[in-house]
């Protein structure tokens, strides 16, 4: 039974942090409907912005206190991250508006490219760490229930709690705030948003700013775990299955998604594994995002598309 536990534990973890990468998928379609192929190459260009920052601030100004220069670090990447959102928006999203979905498909796959591109050229093709004072020492629970206690990664621990607060933030603000519903009505027609009022290159560079910065968030915590290196794009390939299975429409979607998938893959590939000869932690989220697109194209939370003719 601790063993049990100590997988699912794992697994939850390991889904709240594919759920917060899900969640900019979420944030772009709701707004744009359109699936945000560059997400990735945010979380990659975010990671890079506050790894070089947090070395160069100290070489730049003195300061010595680590905490300090990662603080302004994270400002600074951050700022990086909403010019990116508003170059986005007049360079590429401010020409296509009123377009297919396809032709903005298109072009935030170009805007991934050019973000690789652009952040290595900048930041570096190095492998760079992020060290924000997150724990990284094994604990161990209820040693006096099970023998040997359920053993727990402090890091994933203290990054699960971090991705579920940005998560819980980022669904009050859809649901609640003036902003968040003008963000819902452009994603549903751009050409009724505007005939309202709804200035909509405002609300891309908003929408995107906020995907910046949950990618910003993402960026630091996989950085911290894996080191930043190009890779560090590929992670966001763990998300797709989340959104499938969640629903491209739903916050609660990606949060619930990311868990099924999280213990789902640490689950089988501890049970299943021996049957099958391993390695299904690699592919187990694809299969059952497949499963799902046969029977529910929509994911157990997003709405259904129905066309009227």
């Amino acid at each position: 039974m601790g063993f049990f536990l100590e997988a699912l534990f794992g697994g939850l973890m390991a889904g709240m942090l594919y759920s917060l990468i899900a969640l900019g998928f979420v944030l772009i379609y709701k707004a744009s409907g359109v699936f945000n192929f560059a997400q990735g190459a945010m979380v990659l260009f975010a990671a890079l912005a506050m790894a070089r920052f947090s070395t160069w601030i100290p070489e730049w100004t003195g300061i010595e206190s680590k905490t300090l220069a990662n603080v302004i670090a994270f400002v600074l990447a951050m700022a990086v991250m909403v010019v990116v959102a508003w170059l986005i928006e007049k360079l590429a999203l401010g020409r296509l508006v009123n377009q297919e979905g396809i032709t903005l498909l298109m072009a935030t796959l170009g805007i991934a490219y050019v973000l690789d591109g652009v952040g290595q050229t900048i930041f570096g093709s190095d492998i760079y760490s992020i060290d924000v004072g997150m724990p990284k020492e094994p604990m161990f629970l209820m040693e006096g229930v099970f023998p040997g206690g359920v053993l727990i990664n402090q890091e994933d621990l203290v990054a699960s709690l971090v991705a579920a607060a940005l998560v819980i933030v980022l669904s009050l603000f859809f649901q609640k705030t003036p902003t968040g519903r003008a963000l819902r009505a452009v994603a549903d027609d751009h050409q009724a948003a505007q005939s309202i009022g709804i200035p909509l290159g405002r609300i891309w560079v908003i929408v995107w700013s906020v995907a910046g910065f949950a990618a910003l968030v993402a960026g630091i915590i996989w950085g911290s775990k894996l080191g930043v290196q190009f890779s560090l794009s590929l992670v966001a390939l763990k998300a797709l299955p989340v959104v499938i299975l969640g629903g491209l429409t739903s916050v609660p979607g990606a949060i619930i998604g990311g868990l099924v998938i999280g213990v789902g893959e640490k689950l089988s590939e501890i049970y299943l594994g021996p049957f099958f000869g391993g390695g299904i932690e690699i592919w187990f989220a694809y299969v059952l995002a497949l499963m799902f697109l046969l029977v529910r194209p929509q994911g157990m939370f997003g709405e259904k598309i129905i066309d009227r003719v």
